[in-house]
């Protein structure tokens, strides 16, 4: 386990922000095998829907499905910060909502909504988790207008306890 309080050496640093970037960069481009050999085991957690995302298969059918909502999804990085163990990146993501999001069908319209990743690493220097922070209702306001909310509701009807049940760090060394 990574000692919370020792920061890695600058090479660290620069090649944990080398990886994020081209993670970032092969998203955008859509080359999933390439974003996906950034991870021994690809693992996304989505925080505001309480959902994770484990595994090739699993983490294929997360960009499969928010690329039919947002085909020309991109971003516009803020700023990108290093941790002990995880490079935060601040970005604006963009795009056209022109396929279901779940069960909210596709309204044209575009969004620009403030989001933080935290890229987390493990005591082996891989990739071992994206875990992305947003307002949802930043989003939603975006994209709905006139769409029948009950779609939304059915989004995050069932929290994943991945992220739900959580345990206090020990803090006392």
């Amino acid at each position: 386990m990574l000692d919370r309080m020792t920061v890695p050496s600058e090479s660290v640093l620069r090649d944990r922000e080398k990886l994020v970037l081209d993670h970032f960069h092969d998203e955008v481009r859509q080359d999933w095998d390439a974003t996906l050999s950034t991870f021994p085991h690809p693992h996304y957690e989505l925080i505001p829907t309480l959902t994770v995302h484990d595994g090739d298969s699993e983490v294929r059918g997360y960009y499969r499905d928010t690329r039919v909502a947002f085909p020309d999804q991109d971003h516009e990085i803020i700023t990108l910060r290093h941790s002990a163990d995880a490079v935060i990146v601040e970005f604006w993501l963009l795009g056209t909502h022109q396929g279901p999001l779940g069960k909210i069908p596709a309204t044209g319209a575009k969004h620009r909504t403030r989001m933080t990743a935290f890229f987390v690493f493990d005591e082996n220097e891989h990739l071992a988790a994206e875990r992305i922070y947003f307002d949802s209702l930043t989003i939603l306001k975006q994209l709905l207008g006139g769409v029948n909310l009950r779609g939304l509701l059915a989004m995050s009807s069932m929290p994943d306890p991945r992220i739900t049940e959580t345990t206090a760090p020990d803090l006392t060394h």
